[in-house]
C-alpha cells in the first residue's frame, strides 16, 4: 500500500506546530499588499500577524490570490518525487479557484512521475472547519485509511463541522465584494454584528445580526452548544484576528460549561483580509450542516435563535 501525503492550503489557519505534529502539508496562497505579493504565510515568518492586521487597520489595500500553479507544481513535485501519493483537502470551491487551478496542472504534474496519484477534494468550506477536518483526516491517515478510504471519509464528515463567527466592522467584508457598500455603512452606523456560518454550497451563510460585541460573543458560544456532539468532540477552536481577549473570555466559557478542551489560533491572512481586525470564530465538530444558501430551512435559520 503506498503511503500519501496530505495537504490543505492557505485557508485552514492551522498553527505551525499542529501541522508539523500533525504531518500536514500545505500549499500557500498570497496577498498582494499595496502592489506587492507576500505569500499567506501560516508560519507569519515573512511577517508576524500584528504587522499584518496593522496594515489592514491603517488602510493598505490589500488582496488575496488562489493557490498559484507553480506552487502545486514544486510542493507536490517534492512529494510525489519521494514515492508518495498525495491528497489535497482545498478551500471551498465557492471562497477561491485553487482546486481548479490544481485540475489544470494535474496531468502534467502526475506525466512526471508514472503511477502515482494526487486526489483534491473540494472541502467546501474554510478557515477554523477546514483547519478541524484536515486535522481529522490527518488522525484518520493514522489510523489505518487508504488514500481512497480517505478520501471517502472527508466526503462523509466534511458537513459534521460547524462555525460561528462574527466581524467586529462590515468595512472588510465590503471590501472583498462580499456585502454591498450602503449596507456596511448602515451596519457599522448602528454597530450591527453578523452572524455567519459555512454553508452546504460552501458559501459564508448570514444567520443574522445582532448589536454590540458581547452579543455577538455570546451568539457564537450558543452556535457551539447547540451543534457540538460532546461525545466524539472533545476539542473546541477558536479563530481570531486581534480579538484575543474576548477569544480567552469564550475560552474560559467554554472550558467552565461544556469541559471541552480549547485552541485558540490566529486567523491567517485570506481570512484576515476579508474579514478585518476584530474578526472570532467558533468551530466544533457536531450535527451536520444542512443549510442551503437561500433555502429557508428553519432547523438551521434558528441555529442560535436569532
Amino acid at each position: 500500500m503506498a503511503k500519501y501525503q496530505i495537504f490543505t492550503d492557505s485557508c485552514c489557519d492551522i498553527p505551525t506546530e499542529l501541522r508539523h505534529a500533525h504531518d500536514i502539508e500545505y500549499v500557500r496562497m498570497n496577498i498582494v499588499v499595496d502592489g506587492v505579493e507576500k505569500h499567506a504565510d501560516l508560519d507569519w515568518e515573512e511577517y508576524k500577524p500584528e504587522e499584518f492586521y496593522g496594515w489592514l487597520s491603517s488602510g493598505k489595500k490589500i488582496k488575496t490570490t488562489q493557490v498559484p500553479m507553480e506552487e502545486f507544481i514544486e510542493k507536490f513535485g517534492k512529494v510525489l518525487e519521494k514515492g508518495l501519493d498525495v491528497i489535497y483537502i482545498g478551500c471551498s470551491s465557492a471562497l477561491t479557484g485553487s482546486l481548479n487551478v490544481l485540475n489544470l496542472c494535474k496531468d502534467d504534474i502526475l506525466a512526471k512521475y508514472p503511477g502515482r496519484k494526487i486526489i483534491g477534494i473540494d472541502s467546501l468550506t474554510a478557515a477554523g472547519t477546514l483547519g478541524m477536518l484536515v486535522l481529522a483526516a490527518a488522525k484518520e491517515r493514522d489510523n489505518g485509511l487508504t488514500i481512497e478510504e480517505l478520501e471517502k471519509w472527508v466526503e462523509d464528515n466534511k458537513f459534521k463541522f460547524n462555525q460561528f463567527a462574527t466581524v467586529d466592522t462590515l468595512t472588510y467584508l465590503k471590501n472583498a465584494g462580499r456585502i454591498k457598500g450602503s449596507k456596511a455603512v448602515m451596519g457599522n452606523l448602528f454597530h450591527k454584528k453578523p452572524i455567519f456560518i459555512s454553508d452546504r454550497k460552501g458559501n459564508n451563510y448570514t444567520l443574522g445580526t445582532v448589536t454590540g460585541t458581547k452579543n455577538a460573543d455570546a451568539k457564537l458560544f450558543e452556535g457551539v452548544k447547540n451543534r457540538i456532539d460532546l461525545e466524539a468532540c472533545k476539542t473546541v477552536v477558536i479563530c481570531q484576528g486581534m480579538a484575543m481577549d474576548r477569544a480567552l473570555r469564550l475560552k474560559k466559557r467554554f472550558e467552565d460549561e461544556l469541559k471541552v478542551k480549547v485552541l485558540i489560533w490566529w486567523v491567517g491572512p485570506i481570512i484576515g483580509t476579508t474579514c478585518g481586525p476584530g474578526v472570532l470564530a467558533t468551530f466544533c465538530y457536531g450535527k451536520e450542516v444542512t443549510c442551503f444558501e437561500g433555502d429557508g430551512k428553519p432547523t438551521d435559520m434558528n441555529l442560535i435563535n436569532l
